[in-house]
């Protein structure tokens, strides 16, 4: 993973304080771009397992995640059948969801076909990244209009790309993609830098946003 600096404490984004696990991801994760097929699917495919339950609870199995799933490599995921999703539902280790377990083989499915079809899965999803006005125009609508408010609060209207990208992945097949899950995963792979104004992690993601060479 790339890293960014650590970041004090007293001007992190408030979703982060208090646990050390949260905290480590925030700082060295969070916001940064991502442009590699397999670590996009995998973080589109935690984000589907995240729902209904807290990303803390998904953080801490995430090692486990991607022992059980090959690493997340879409290729292989893709290849997995009904003893996979026996072996997967005997493991205690990760989140037990039959349709959630079947959506990231099929997901892997619909991913090959994208790769098959745009050259990767990254070259098509980094399309749907907002311009900054759009988002900016994105946040306007928000209780404080603030980049805060979207990272602290998970509020109710995810941003117009991330409810545009959710309908495109429905659209092609893909489950467990809802706008809330496609938002968080924008944010997690630096598609959106929602890091509060004051959080020195901001200035170091939009700094890697600008560094980073869209694929296409």
């Amino acid at each position: 993973m790339s890293a960014g600096p650590a970041v004090s404490a007293d001007s992190r984004c408030p979703w982060c304080l208090g646990d050390a696990d949260y905290i480590a991801y925030h700082d060295h994760e969070w916001g940064l771009p991502v442009g590699d097929d397999n670590r996009l699917f995998q973080a589109l495919s935690l984000e589907g397992f995240q729902a209904g339950l807290s990303w803390l609870t998904i953080l801490r199995k995430r090692e486990r995640f991607r022992q059980v799933f090959a690493g997340f490599v879409i290729a292989e995921v893709a290849g997995f059948g009904a003893d996979d999703v026996t072996r997967l539902l005997a493991d205690a280790g990760i989140v037990r969801h039959r349709g959630k377990i079947e959506a990231v083989i099929g997901n892997a499915r619909r991913a090959l076909a994208a790769i098959d079809e745009h050259g990767s899965l990254a070259a098509w999803l980094w399309r749907f990244e907002p311009v900054a006005d759009e988002h900016r125009a994105d946040l306007a609508g928000q209780p404080d209009g603030s980049a805060a408010t979207v990272a602290a609060n998970s509020p109710a209207r995810p941003p117009a790309a991330a409810a545009s990208l959710a309908r495109e992945l429905r659209r092609q097949g893909w489950r467990f993609v809802g706008p809330t899950t496609v938002h968080a995963f924008m944010q997690a792979v630096g598609m959106i830098n929602d890091h509060a104004p004051d959080c020195p992690a901001r200035a170091t993601c939009e700094q890697a946003r600008a560094r980073f060479i869209r694929p296409g």
